[in-house]
């Protein structure tokens, strides 16, 4: 049976049933234990687990990432949470060099059953150093999971999904995705690796979104369908393994690609969408595009910051010129010229 729950009420409810499921299973993380709960997605676990299994953590990523995983090795299954992914720049030694190889160092016969939870996203203008989506980082490396789930229910899903792996998983959310709202099946249940999920079937244009961007890309197939686009939406979920057979089918039946991130474009996971594609279909009927962020860091002004994230329009534009040949108007209110907070209203496709 489903319910409708919040994004982050669903990756506190896996959380919790993975806890009960397995006593193994234990959190940590700056702020995990703070009333608020790092968005209210670890609220109220230290009062039913104890301390023993929901830790705060100091201002020492690199060590404490050591010790979880020094944990897993020992047949723990350490859920650790860094409120930005900016912070997991401090423990990349740990996660590229340790965590991501010692099952192969080992012959196998070691595992590093890890989570590790990143936020990325922007808001109260945090600028360069706080908001930055460094997911390619991650998915460039063998022997790392990383998933972005963009729904409720893959938060919940793929997140069960991690916690019983034996592999170490990046768990990526998008600050913004916190709080919108979508039906979530209640009890036990996993959404598999490297599966995409189609959002919205269409004929015209091919749009692969990550994270957040599928909600933007959604609420652009919708624009479209009123211009005469017929748009579909593909969300992977799952940056490694990729699903490049669900994309590569879609493109060739379309014939256009647009891919939007929620990072810069430059070496990043859109390219590897676009390359992947291009080495398996050879009826495109025109280039594809990238959609991401303008090549400089992060502003933390709003006024900036409205100019500098891309967003439904852009997507319209892109798929019109694509298909039309030509590019809409802006609209006289910005789309990108919004408060600098998420559309909690919000319940898109899901």
């Amino acid at each position: 049976m489903s319910r409708e729950l919040k994004y982050f009420q669903a990756v506190h409810e896996a959380t919790d049933l993975c806890m009960a499921k397995d006593s193994a299973v234990y959190v940590i993380g700056l702020g995990a234990t703070d009333p608020k709960g790092i968005f209210g997605t670890t609220a109220g676990l230290e009062q039913k687990y104890g301390g023993a299994r929901v830790m705060d953590m100091p201002c020492a990523e690199n060590g404490m990432t050591g010790v979880a995983i020094g944990s897993a090795l020992t047949g723990m299954r350490p859920i650790l949470l860094h409120q930005r992914i900016d912070f997991a720049v401090l423990t990349m030694e740990q996660i590229v060099n340790q965590a991501a190889k010692w099952h192969y160092m080992f012959g196998g016969q070691k595992s590093v059953p890890l989570v590790v939870r990143l936020l990325v996203g922007r808001g109260w203008g945090q600028g360069p150093q706080h908001s930055q989506s460094l997911q390619s980082w991650f998915a460039h490396i063998p022997g790392l999971r990383v998933v972005m789930p963009s729904t409720p229910q893959d938060a919940k899903g793929l997140l069960i999904s991690a916690v019983e792996d034996d592999n170490p998983v990046v768990f990526i959310e998008h600050r913004w995705l916190h709080n919108i709202t979508g039906p979530v099946p209640e009890g036990l249940y996993r959404v598999p690796f490297g599966k995409a999920r189609v959002l919205r079937p269409g004929r015209d244009v091919t749009i692969v979104a990550l994270s957040h961007m599928a909600l933007e890309a959604h609420r652009a197939a919708e624009v479209l369908a009123r211009e005469g686009v017929d748009a579909e939406v593909i969300d992977p979920r799952s940056l490694r393994p990729f699903d490049a057979e669900t994309v590569v089918e879609s493109v060739r039946k379309t014939g256009r690609l647009i891919v939007a991130d929620t990072s810069w474009t430059h070496a990043g996971f859109s390219a590897e969408v676009v390359a992947r594609v291009a080495e398996e279909v050879d009826s495109l009927k025109c280039r594809p595009r990238r959609i991401g962020l303008p090549d400089c860091p992060t502003p933390t002004t709003p006024a900036l910051a409205g100019a500098f994230y891309p967003g439904a329009f852009d997507i319209v534009a892109a798929a019109c010129e694509m298909v039309q040949g030509r590019t809409p108007p802006r609209p006289a209110a910005d789309p990108r010229a919004h408060l600098d907070v998420p559309d909690p209203s919000f319940t898109g496709p899901f």
